[in-house]
């Protein structure tokens, strides 16, 4: 089970190198957010990403990332 509040801070922080995606079990997101991270790209995204993490409840953020059977 993925805590929240540490894949909304992974992303609000470290967004900009996809630690956030990779936390969530997603590493070929996290390779993209990483190959970009010269750009501004992925580091505006992963702190919206972060935002949108933190303010979803808890249900939806483990039905949508949570581990799956």
């Amino acid at each position: 089970m993925k805590n929240k509040t540490v894949a909304g801070l992974l992303g609000i922080f470290l967004g900009d190198f996809g630690i956030h995606k990779f936390y969530l079990g997603k590493p070929g997101m996290g390779l993209l957010y990483l190959l970009f991270s010269w750009t501004a790209i992925p580091a505006v995204i992963g702190f919206i990403e972060g935002v949108m993490y933190l303010l979803s409840s808890e249900k939806d953020f483990q039905a949508k990332h949570g581990k799956r059977y």
